[in-house]
């Protein structure tokens, strides 16, 4: 397999050794991926002299039209994306995430253009006046940058990654360079394929960057914009760039993470909130083998409840089959590289040095229908941090991968108190029965919070889950 880049209105092949690629299950290799030789200089200008134009003359209702025709078209072919999917190591539900969450996001975004008027532009707020007898007033319009969005992804969600992005810049008439992870670009490269085979997009609008990308921002300018998903480490380096500070460049950075799960203080375990917060946690571990955003990395509990929640939780855990996704009964894949192992052990061996594991080893599990040795397998990791406040790693590193830590707060102050030592998370989740302290949880932790998702008996039923966004 030859992974190609899609460059000024063709497919074309990188020069020099490129990226190999592998399968996340059999240890396979796939083939490799290379950017070298592209010029992003002429990328970005056929972007805009192509697909900019032509997405500028566009009406809000017709880019809305426009991805719901591409969201119905992507719909029909979604089983050869399940096919490619499973060499990232996902299982079904894990790809579900992915391609249908993705193409999800399409439908969502066209929905929008109820709110927006027939015109290439956007009239904001009301009318200002600013005479005595009305003849002379003021209006704020909002019209396409006439620049580009560039899109710099992670490995873990190669379709769902493009499409919540480019439905963004679709819709408001600005055309993408997409530069997925070089890992699982493969799958982001077929997907690219069926977009550009629909003709649903105008010419330009879309440009795929399979391999390292290296140099891909050096020429954005004041009406681009640079979205980076990824770590921390790197997103601070591209964001810190001489140039992107010089000429303001709009930088959107989606990086780590540390998601806290709370058990709520009214919570006791005969009472059914106690068991939604178990399967939420295990879900939120186990699938896409941890590899998600929104990933459950804290567990806050009350301190009298430590040890129920551990045990109840470890037995849970232990019910996870990892292995084969195609093989009947495994439950969790595959983390997506070997290399993503060892970043995963990494991070793991660091928060051994504060805190100690209660389930899970890192050498010692069973594999289901695979070679341990071949595939990127992890085990389940659970940690127990009884002093949260003292060893705060748990706080600032991120084992991206099925590791969580179990941790006691005394009351609801501490509860909020250390969601926040996050500094800054995706997501938090509160599990109790009781409005007044999840109001009190809500209103002190949101400040330092994308959502927050609130759980009860009542409305877990038809609750979409903590790592679920909202369109």
């Amino acid at each position: 397999m030859e992974v190609k880049n899609y460059a000024l209105g063709k497919w074309v092949s990188g020069t020099g050794n490129g990226v190999d690629l592998f399968h996340a299950i059999t240890g396979e290799h796939l083939g490799n991926c290379s950017s070298e030789g592209l010029d992003f200089k002429d990328m970005m200008n056929y972007a805009k002299e192509k697909g900019g134009t032509a997405l500028r003359k566009m009406t809000f209702q017709e880019r809305g039209r426009m991805l719901k025709a591409l969201a119905l078209f992507l719909t029909e072919r979604k089983k050869k994306f399940y096919a490619l999917s499973a060499a990232t190591g996902a299982t079904k539900i894990d790809s579900w995430i992915d391609i249908e969450g993705g193409i999800g996001n399409l439908f969502a975004n066209a929905s929008l253009r109820r709110q927006f008027p027939d015109l290439p532009y956007y009239v904001d707020g009301e009318m200002a006046p600013l005479s005595k007898e009305g003849t002379f007033i003021g209006h704020h319009i909002m019209v396409p940058k006439r620049g580009v969005a560039i899109h710099i992804n992670a490995f873990n969600f190669p379709i769902w990654g493009m499409l919540e992005k480019i439905a963004v810049n679709l819709m408001a008439g600005v055309p993408a360079i997409v530069k997925p992870s070089e890992y699982t670009c493969y799958l982001t490269e077929l997907m690219v394929k069926e977009i550009l085979d629909s003709g649903i997009l105008p010419d330009g609008s879309l440009q795929l960057v399979c391999g390292l990308g290296r140099g891909i921002i050096d020429h954005v300018g004041s009406e681009d914009i640079v979205t980076f998903t990824g770590s921390a480490a790197t997103g601070k380096k591209l964001k810190a760039l001489p140039h992107l500070i010089e000429e303001s460049v709009p930088f959107n950075m989606e990086a780590d993470s540390l998601n806290a799960c709370v058990l709520g203080p009214d919570v006791t375990p005969d009472k059914p909130e106690f068991d939604i917060f178990i399967k939420e946690v295990q879900r939120e571990i186990t699938v896409k083998t941890g590899q998600k955003c929104t990933a459950v990395r804290r567990i806050l509990v009350p301190e009298n409840l430590m040890d129920d929640v551990q045990n109840a939780l470890a037995q849970r855990l232990s019910k996870t089959t990892i292995g084969d996704p195609s093989v009947e009964g495994v439950r969790m894949g595959a983390l997506a590289t070997k290399i993503q192992v060892e970043r995963v052990r990494e991070n793991v061996e660091t928060l051994m040095k504060s805190q100690s594991i209660v389930y899970g080893n890192m050498d010692d599990f069973e594999v289901l229908g695979a070679d341990k040795d071949k595939g990127a397998f992890f085990s389940p990791i659970l940690f127990r941090n009884d002093e949260p406040f003292k060893n705060t790693d748990v706080h600032k590193i991120e084992a991206f991968g099925p590791v969580s830590t179990l941790m006691p707060y005394k009351n609801i102050e501490d509860a909020v108190e250390l969601s926040r030592m996050g500094k800054g998370s995706l997501v938090s989740s509160i599990i109790t029965a009781d409005n007044d302290i999840a109001k009190d949880f809500v209103v002190n932790a949101a400040s330092m919070h994308g959502r927050i998702l609130v759980l009860n008996e009542s409305c877990a039923k038809e609750s979409t889950g903590h790592g679920s966004p909202m369109p």
